[in-house]
């Protein structure tokens, strides 16, 4: 299952371990191993305030759940889910992410933060010229001359000639980037656009894509947060009535005359996941769509409630509405969301050497000062050819340096020194330099290490979290095992549920409709009488549309009786019917054929099918669970719960 279902199941079941356990008792025992009654309030109150239904805050009813909670994890443990490898590592993963959040230091992250507010007010026009390189030292020095050559080039040339004839998509690039603020690109390359003046070509930098150099075009203030509202027709329609373009001239015509853009989205728009809501899309920035085109019209609109004119993108015709626009937020407004952008970009780096220096005033630190000496004596030519190997008579047992009472050995640093040769692979870097920075390096990870490996007896609030994502993981797995694969994959009993449940599974009325659709009651008068002397949609459009006004739009369909699309008093009854008024508008529909309501066959119900089946799975399952372990339950430390609770 993806790892987004899995995120929402922990968020399900995750635990909060946030105030004292004083007086703490053993609230109930699941197979003789305890569970305090600080256990079972922390889950309760961290989820009081989730429910909707009051029933769900009963302490008795809730402790069913947790009981069952229990039970799960007993089960999970007894099948070793949590030796499983796959685990370990998706659980090591989950453990880097929530890390991050705990490990910082907040003095770097402030400064941090305020410069990718101050960016986050520019955005900026730019071009780079990009040479790719891999790890050689030989090729890192072509590609950094290479750059700095192209360079000179489009300074004295110009980009533009420069880039047609040297882009090649492959070794070297020169592209136009369009604009961008904070956070668009990666750190090194948004540093080097911001300190570049506009209109110049910033030296040759390194990142992990190889060298650049960028020629800032544009500078601006931020655009700011636009939020609008959209009808879109798309560019292959459903409808085999609608030609995209006439379409959405179509409806533009009808905005002009007048009518609601709240109604004309509902019933025309194609982008469903807005139309329900008006074409209401939710506000963004300067380059967060993917669409330069849609961006520059919604920011192009000057006051709220404009309606552009239709206009296309990559993903069909639109017309827009501008609803609100707001500048640039105070820093205090959106400060914890750039720390969490910080947090997760390659600024990190910045706060995790600031981290290291902390972490040597804190912890007890003792160095071996024959350390690097010695190592430097170890190291020959061999270590540039990537075949160097610690000698026979290695002191590999040697203290290099302690954390606290946690040793670091002369092995340890040795089998480090043969995992970087790779780095220094045809360079004639002096020993002496290759131990220092290898020493500073190893030591930081080391130190790094140490901080996270006990960090959950330094943070208990880490600590906690962290028992969330280990049992919620845990969880997932078993109840895949037991109880979704289960159900997913036994076609036999899919199809004998499915047997005893049949009438749970009943399609509703559907309709093949041609529906026609107008502002004007009067005007609607004459299409019905129109539809009901056989006149065609082409004949009724040419004799009600002109190229001022409007005043029909037919579209054609299936849809189920009960559809937004249809009014909602719709008669599902074969033929023309009476005049309808719904979204604002006046509608007469041709019912072409009616399906009633009936039986679904298997396959046809089989995603609902699957659900329920499992749900039954999993009740058995449960049951079993009880008999397999035995629960206590200590009543005395139940009633006072309850009274804590109530009070």
């Amino acid at each position: 299952m993806k790892l987004s279902l899995k995120c929402l199941f922990l968020v399900f079941f995750a635990l909060n371990f946030s105030f004292s356990q004083d007086n703490d008792a053993v609230l109930l025992k699941v197979d003789g191993e305890s569970i305090m009654a600080s256990e079972f309030l922390r889950v309760y109150n961290k989820n009081l305030d989730l429910v909707q239904d009051e029933s769900q805050k009963d302490v008795n009813g809730y402790l069913k759940l947790f009981t069952e909670y229990q039970l799960k994890l007993k089960e999970a443990k007894r099948l070793k889910l949590d030796e499983d490898k796959s685990y370990q590592r998706e659980f090591a993963r989950y453990k880097k992410q929530l890390i991050s959040n705990y490990i910082s230091e907040n003095k770097v992250t402030e400064e941090l933060v305020q410069e990718a507010y101050e960016r986050s007010n520019i955005d900026i026009n730019a071009s780079h010229i990009l040479v790719r390189l891999d790890a050689s030292a030989k090729d890192t020095i072509n590609a950094y001359n290479e750059v700095l050559a192209l360079r000179k080039r489009a300074l004295e040339e110009g980009y533009d000639k420069v880039k047609a004839e040297m882009h090649n998509g492959k070794t070297i690039f020169l592209e136009d980037l369009g604009y961008f603020s904070a956070f668009k690109m990666v750190y090194d390359f948004e540093t080097a656009a911001y300190n570049t003046k506009e209109g110049e070509i910033s030296m040759p930098f390194r990142t992990q894509f190889g060298y650049h150099v960028v020629k800032v075009n544009d500078r601006r203030p931020s655009r700011g947060t636009v939020t609008v509202a959209h009808i879109m027709v798309n560019l292959n329609p459903k409808d085999s009535l609608v030609n995209p373009e006439d379409r959405i001239n179509d409806i533009y015509k009808k905005l002009k005359q007048g009518e609601s853009f709240d109604a004309l989205a509902k019933q025309f728009s194609e982008d469903k996941s807005s139309a329900r809501e008006g074409g209401r899309i939710a506000p963004f920035k300067s380059g967060q769509l993917s669409s330069t085109e849609f961006e520059d019209v919604a920011f192009g609109l000057s006051q709220d409630g404009e309606i552009s004119k239709p206009f296309k993108s990559a993903y069909g015709w639109h017309i827009v509405k501008r609803i609100e626009w707001q500048p640039i937020e105070p820093l205090e407004n959106v400060k914890s969301a750039l720390e969490a952008k910080v947090k997760r970009d390659s600024r990190s780096k910045l706060i995790q050497k600031s981290l290291v220096e902390k972490l040597k005033n804190r912890y007890e630190i003792d160095y071996n000062a024959e350390a690097k000496p010695y190592f430097t004596g170890l190291l020959t030519t061999d270590f540039y050819n990537r075949t160097w190997e610690v000698p026979a008579d290695f002191k590999g047992t040697e203290t290099l340096f302690s954390i606290n009472k946690t040793i670091f050995t002369f092995n340890d640093f040795g089998k480090h020194l043969k995992n970087v040769q790779r780095i220094y692979t045809g360079k004639n870097v002096p020993f002496e330099t290759v131990i220092d920075n290898e020493f500073e390096s190893f030591f930081e990870k080391s130190i790094l290490k140490y901080r996270e490996d006990n960090l959950e007896v330094e943070n208990p609030e880490y600590a906690n979290i962290l028992k969330e994502y280990r049992d919620g993981l845990l969880l997932f797995d078993l109840m895949e095992k037991e109880v979704w694969n289960k159900a997913s994959k036994d076609s036999i009993g899919i199809e004998e549920f499915y047997a005893k449940n049949k009438s749970n599974y009943q399609w509703n009325d559907r309709v093949g409709v041609v529906m026609a659709t107008s502002a004007s009651k009067s005007k609607m008068k004459k299409i019905l009488k129109m539809m009901k002397k056989g006149a065609s949609e082409a004949d009724i459009e040419s004799a009600l549309n002109t190229k001022e006004k409007q005043n029909v739009i037919f579209t054609k369909g299936t849809y189920a009786a009960d559809n937004s699309i249809m009014p909602s008093n719709f008669e599902a009854k074969k033929g023309i019917s009476e005049i309808y008024k719904h979204n604002e508008a006046y509608h007469v529909i041709n019912v072409i054929e009616v399906l009633p309501a009936g039986q679904k066959t298997l396959e046809e119900a089989r995603g609902s099918v699957i659900n329920d089946y499992q749900a039954e799975i999993e009740t058995n399952w449960i049951n079993s669970l009880y008999d397999r372990f035995n629960v206590e339950v200590n009543q005395d430390t139940l009633t006072d719960i309850k009274n804590k609770v109530e009070n």
